[in-house]
Order: C-alpha cells, then structure tokens, then sequence
C-alpha cells in the first residue's frame, strides 16, 4: 500500500518466503558451509542451532539446493511424534514402502526393517541418505535416542545415515543433559546461527530496499537503522516486521524518509513495548503515533483492496523466515539419463549393480519423466529453437546463425551455467533448461515461470506447469539465459581496468548503495573492488571482487535495466 509512495515497486519487508530478497551473512555462508562439510563427513549428527528468525530455515533451504546429487534426502519438520510415528514419516519421506508383519498391532520393527534394508541397499549403489529435523528442540528423549540408534548402521568406513538437527538454542541444553551424551557424542560438526551486526542490518535494509526498487537515496536515516538494529536484535524476521511498520508509519504521516522517532513508534506497535522516554510533542498538523492504526486502517479498507489481506494475514503469522530460498522437495534418487534407465535400474540387478550403476528408481520418477514427456509430444526441442523462442522477451530478433553472437550486436549477452536452481531464483530470469527425453537425448525448454513448488516449462509455443520435484529429477542444473551488458563490456574486470566500463560500474555500484554518484574517472583498484565484494555477498554471489556477468545481472536487476524476469505464478 505504500510501496509507490516511497518509489518502489514491491513492498521490500514482507515476511513471506520470497526468493529474490535471499541475504546471505557471513554467519549464514559458515553455517552452510557446516552443513554441506557434514554431508561428506562419514555419519552421525550435524548440528545447527539459532534464534526464533535468525534464518536457520534460509539456511537448510540454500542446503537443499546444493546437496550432492546422489544423495537422498527426508525432511521432518513436524518433530512432535513418536518413536513409531517418526520411523513411519521417515519411510514415508525416503518412499520406502512398508507393511505390518504377523499378528498383532504394527511395530517399531515394521518401519525399522525396511529402513534398515534400504540404507543398505542404496550405500551398495554409492548413494548417501541425510534425514533432516526441523525445530529439533521438540524432540522427545526417547526420539532422540531412537535417532542416535539409526545411526548404528554403518559399514567400516561411515555411517549410513546422516542426521542433522535444526531447532532452538534450548536444543544445545537438551543435548549437554547426561542421559544424552552418547549421542552428544556423535555429533561431527555444530554451529550456533548469530543475529545480524549492526553493519549487516544495515547492509541487509539496503539490500531489500533495492531489490524492491529503489533507485537511488536513503529512506532509513543512520539513527534508524542503528535503532532497527538495537530493537530487533540483528534476527532477521523482527527487522522485516518493525522495518515494514515503520514505513507504513512514515507514509501515514506523510514523510518521505524514517527517523528514529518514527522506529520508536513502530516498535511499540509490532513488539508491544513501551518507549523508554516520553514521546516528544506533536507539532501541529501532524498525525500523533495512535493515529497510525487508523489510517493505516482507512487505506487498507478504502484503498488497498486485497493487498489489504495479505498485509493482515502477515500481521497475524509472523512465523515465516525472511528471506529464504525456496525447499527443493525431497527426492529419494538422482535423475536417470532416460526412462530406459529407470526402467533398467528399476529391475532386480540393478541393486547388486556396482557404484558407477543407475540407481534404483521408484514409480515417481517414471510419472515424473511422464509429464514431462507430456509437455513435448512427440517434438524434440533444440538449443536453437530455444534460444529462438528465448529471443522475443529481451525484444531481440534473431535470423540465421549463431544466436548468442547475433545477441551480442544488440549488447546483449549469452549467459551458462550448472549451478542449478539456486542460481536461477538469484538472477530470477526465464531461461533454458536441458532435460532428457524419454530416449535419453538432450531436450531443450524454457522455464518462464517459477514458485516454491512448482514451474512453468514451454516448448514450441506450448507450456505445462509442473510440480517443482518433477524438473528436479529430470534436470541437471544446467540454465542459459540472457543478460544486458553495459556498453564496451567483453570479460570480467580484474585489478587494473580502467574506462567507460569501469566508470559505468562505479556509478551502478553508488546507485545500488544509495550512494552519491560522481563524474571521477576510475580504476578498478582495491576500493572499488571491495565494493563489488560487498555488493555480491549482499546479492548471493561469492564476493571474489570481480564484476562478470551475474555481478553485472544483479546490478541490471537493482538499477532497473530493462530485463524479462521469471513469472512467479508457476
């Protein structure tokens, strides 16, 4: 509601899961790192704990999408089970099937078995198996001793289940109890998720601002953030909750930028607490701070229309991270080459196969590579025809030849590579994916829309929607796109670099800062180099200092360059 008020284009603090405003911290890059380090580290618990909105789920969610792919994954993010209760949702998650044996009711047993069996069975095909627990501090004492038992299974060289735990600082307590050091025990790597710095609130405001829109200027004061920071603690999901307040408080009194007397306001409204100092007296005509409800009231109803809802529903839910990358959805297998693959590794011998084998597939995958199938027909798109139907949303033209060089004649460039979906939801732009047809062949189709869970795929003119999981087992993560490069731009800058380009860069990189934007002629030296470190780690990139191509996208993206974006209907 206040969005175009303020010169933006989306509301920058909405605590929705959306993946554009993803913000990576130091703090979130080395717990990552613990997680991917205890993947490869042979068994046993990985551990990560943090504050109510710290972003631990941000976290597990970036682990997701660059999980090894030949490795099985089960999410448990309801913990308040039973023994019997989590042996089921665990089989369940893993799609192992199961059936009670003899007479009687069902038993811990007939889960444990099959869970057994196929450990077993995909460690003989060189695969790994992680179970992953969410709000791990709800786990009971003889849950967590049943866990530590699964972790028994093992060959000499590792463990066959991984188990990470992630929940609550309480969840550190319960495991230092001694009833529970056998497990404690077994614990290969922990980390503890810190809130923000000051600094980094600051750059995290920033970062969400320009994602949203903003072009230039400041609309926090450096009071404000500074109180932002002391009022939220540095957790993530409380600056998203007091930061949107305030601007709402801002636009209410009509003012154009906030001030630490417009946060103090906002706090005592989203965190119930009572202002250390009175409130200072309202000059005349101006709105007191309980008028804020009112009228945020009397827009919402008379203005906002549905936005109206969606501003009350995340009033009354602040449960969802800030800033997260949406969940890749569990998937027992990697992706075959081709349906005569999983129809080969499906059969008996495939699970005496050695490591190099197809790994066992289930009914999934071939339904999976059915509706894929079903989107194509009979055709078999090319890379050409791809980049082809790619080519009218960047409003370029393409004739015979080489697409990526005729681009290049209009500044635009053609971008490549494998990181899959995390990269993608990043640089939020349609693109070519590379699948497999049912003969196993390189299929070639644009992905023009994507959500949480699932993704819009076109071939020839024609589109399907299909769910997230499906595209996952049946692609790679190889991506092509496009992207506008800055005029005299052939390869990255590195140290040294001088001219137009890198005095275009300078000016980007000020805009994207809110900074002040000079005519100095400039050399890419240690400074600016630094600030394209900076700008990088706040956008999801490895802050190495060289401006390449997704640097450069990202800035395309935060000074408003004209360029498609993927749809987020999916």
């Amino acid at each position: 509601m206040y969005a175009k008020f303020f010169g933006l284009k989306h509301e920058p603090f909405s605590i929705a899961p959306d993946p554009r405003y993803l913000f990576m911290s130091d703090r979130h890059r080395e717990a990552l790192a613990h997680l991917l380090y205890g993947v490869g580290g042979g068994g046993g618990f990985v551990l990560l704990t943090g504050e109510i909105g710290a972003g631990k789920t941000t976290v597990c969610r970036c682990f997701l999408e660059q999980i090894p792919r030949r490795c099985n994954v089960a999410y448990i993010f309801n913990p308040k089970l039973t023994v019997q209760e989590l042996l089921k949702s665990v089989c369940d998650e893993f799609r192992i099937p199961y059936q009670h044996q003899g007479p009687g009711v069902e038993t811990v047993k007939d889960y444990l078995d099959p869970l057994n069996e196929f450990l077993l069975k995909t460690h003989s095909v060189g695969q790994n198996n992680v179970l992953i627990i969410d709000e791990a501090q709800n786990l009971s004492a003889d849950v967590l001793e049943q866990l530590r038992l699964l972790t028994n299974l093992e060959t000499t060289e590792r463990k066959l289940l991984q188990i990470i735990l992630i929940g609550q600082p309480e969840l550190r307590t319960m495991l230092a109890q001694p009833e529970l050091e056998q497990l404690a025990q077994r614990v290969i790597a922990r980390f503890h998720l810190d809130a923000l710095s000051e600094a980094e609130t600051a750059q995290y405001i920033r970062h969400r601002l320009a994602v949203a829109g903003l072009a230039r200027g400041k609309l926090f004061d450096s009071q404000a953030v500074a109180r932002v920071h002391q009022l939220s603690r540095g957790i993530p999901r409380r600056i998203n909750l007091l930061c949107d307040r305030a601007l709402l408080g801002a636009y209410a009194e009509g003012k154009g930028r906030v001030d630490s007397d417009i946060i103090e306001k906002a706090a005592s409204e989203v965190f119930d607490i009572t202002r250390v100092l009175a409130p200072p007296r309202e000059p005349a005509g101006r709105m007191p701070a309980w008028g804020w409800g009112l009228v945020a009231s009397t827009t919402v109803l008379g203005v906002a229309g549905m936005a109206s809802v969606a501003w009350l529903q995340h009033r009354a839910n602040p449960a969802a991270e800030p800033v997260v990358v949406a969940k890749a959805a569990p998937a027992p297998v990697v992706a075959p080459r081709s349906v005569a693959q999983v129809v080969a590794a499906a059969s008996p011998v495939a699970a005496a196969a050695p490591p190099s084998a197809p790994i066992v597939v289930a009914e999934p995958v071939l339904k999976a590579s059915a509706e894929i199938a079903s989107l194509f027909s009979s055709k078999q798109g090319s890379e050409r025809k791809a980049w082809l139907e790619l080519a009218p949303l960047w409003k370029l033209t393409l004739a015979e030849g080489d697409p990526c060089a005729q681009a290049q004649q209009n500044q635009v460039h053609c971008f490549r590579s494998s990181r899959g979906l995390g990269l993608i939801r990043q640089l939020d732009r349609p693109g070519i994916v590379t699948l497999n047809d049912e003969n196993g062949r390189a299929t070639y189709a644009l992905l023009t829309a994507l959500n949480n869970d699932r993704a819009t795929l076109s071939m020839g003119g024609v589109s399907r929607t299909v769910p997230l999981a499906t595209l996952l087992k049946l692609w790679r993560g190889d991506f092509a796109t496009f992207w506008r490069a800055p005029p005299g731009y052939l390869q990255s800058l590195v140290d040294g670099n001088a001219g137009p380009l890198v005095d275009n860069l300078a000016t980007r990189l000020a805009i994207a800062q809110g900074e002040p934007v000079t005519a100095d002629k400039r050399t890419y030296d240690a400074a600016l180099k630094a600030k394209v470190a900076a700008f990088q780690q706040a956008h999801g990139l490895r802050p190495d200092g060289v401006a390449g191509p997704t640097t450069f996208m990202q800035l395309n993206r935060v000074t408003g360059v004209d360029e498609p974006r993927l749809r987020a209907g999916g």
